[in-house]
């Protein structure tokens, strides 16, 4: 498995989560776990996705998200688990 972190932030607006899935989808990633929140207008999302089956590049990935975040109003940030991990445990 090939693990990314996906957050996305932002003021809530109709079809966050379903333009970032169709992107995924389309490009073959597996969501494999997805958690969301809105606390007070304020969207919250964080995904765990597998890219093993993809054909993008990562670099392709996060660029294409993060153009799809300014095109929907919103930041979408993509890290790989590993150096997600490490970050973390600092």
């Amino acid at each position: 498995m090939k693990r990314v972190i996906i957050t996305v932030v932002g003021k809530d607006t109709v079809g966050i989560i379903a333009r970032v899935c169709t992107y995924l989808a389309s490009k073959n990633i597996n969501i494999l776990e997805i958690s969301q929140t809105i606390v007070q207008g304020y969207f919250n999302m964080m995904m765990i996705v597998d890219t093993a089956a993809s054909s993008r590049h990562f670099a392709d990935m996060a660029g294409d998200l993060e153009a799809l975040g300014e095109e929907i109003g919103v930041i979408i940030h993509c890290q790989k688990e590993e150096i997600f991990d490490k970050m973390h445990r600092i």
